[in-house]
């Protein structure tokens, strides 16, 4: 994934720097089968192994939501590693020689939109409709304007959000970009509300102090953040990991979903709520 100042969260990052596959959220915890509707995009080279790219989530039987940052250069990287392909992959852990994987095929449909708003709004959300449905029940997007709603209500300061995703882990928040470390498990944090904008959900990922919160990492991009409602967790992905700081410990900014601008180009793929 990009964290645009974040650099790249993706495995185009990791790539570029011989690295091994991403994998998991800072300061979490093995997600297990808990979000089984989360996946990764991995980039399958010949004779090198499978690398983690981006995360995401499957939105309805064969759509798999992510992010634009994600999708746009997949044509850039196949033409530098001939006999290369993307994938979609829902297992737990990522087996970086691929076998063991359950890999899904699919097309990638990066918004025509993106990067025009500049950092006002991006538009950087993508989908990649799979050539067959994994069997796997979809989470769900949000109502329109649901996080103005709950701002309207007084509520959004105390909700807290669910982090799920393939990305670089970080287990210390002493260290600096040595403290940022590899692996290839899909992990969660539960993290809590920053602040709010028209395009971004802004969420703390400090775990220290009362906010007591995790975030995302490089290889997290495109991935969900899953609204708590009345103080349980949802299957509502309220935004998808864009960027943050570029050591991971601060402060992820995602992308909302709940705006007309997400709304627009989702509808053309999925029923909305």
């Amino acid at each position: 994934m990009i964290r645009s100042t974040k650099a790249f969260r993706c495995a185009a990052f990791l790539l570029a720097a011989a690295a091994l596959p991403a994998g998991a959220i800072t300061f979490g915890t093995a997600d297990g089968n808990d979000h089984p509707f989360v996946g990764s995009m991995v980039l399958s080279i010949p004779d090198e192994g499978v690398f983690q790219w981006c995360s995401g989530t499957l939105i309805a039987p064969q759509v798999f939501l992510t992010a634009s940052h994600c999708t746009a250069p997949m044509d850039d990287y196949l033409a530098r590693y001939p006999g290369s392909t993307f994938y979609v992959t829902f297992d737990p852990v990522i087996d970086s020689s691929g076998p063991t994987n359950t890999f899904y095929s699919g097309t990638p449909y990066t918004n025509p939109l993106y990067g025009d708003g500049g950092a006002v709004d991006p538009h950087d959300v993508a989908v990649i409709v799979l050539d067959e449905a994994p069997p796997i029940t979809p989470a769900q997007l949000p109502t329109a304007g649901l996080l103005d709603d709950l701002k309207a209500s007084h509520v959004l300061n105390s909700t807290r959000f669910t982090a799920v995703g393939y990305g670089t882990v970080r287990e210390s928040i002493k260290k600096g970009w040595q403290g940022v470390l590899d692996n290839a498990e899909r992990l969660r944090a539960d993290q809590s509300f920053w602040s709010l904008t028209a395009a971004w959900l802004n969420l703390s990922m400090l775990p220290t102090g009362s906010l007591d919160s995790g975030g995302t990492c490089y290889g997290d991009s495109g991935g969900p953040h899953f609204i708590h409602l009345d103080g349980v967790e949802t299957t509502i992905v309220a935004a998808t990991t864009i960027t943050g700081d570029a050591q991971c410990k601060a402060l992820d900014r995602d992308y909302r979903m709940d705006t007309p601008s997400a709304r627009d180009f989702l509808g053309q793929f999925v029923e909305l709520p």
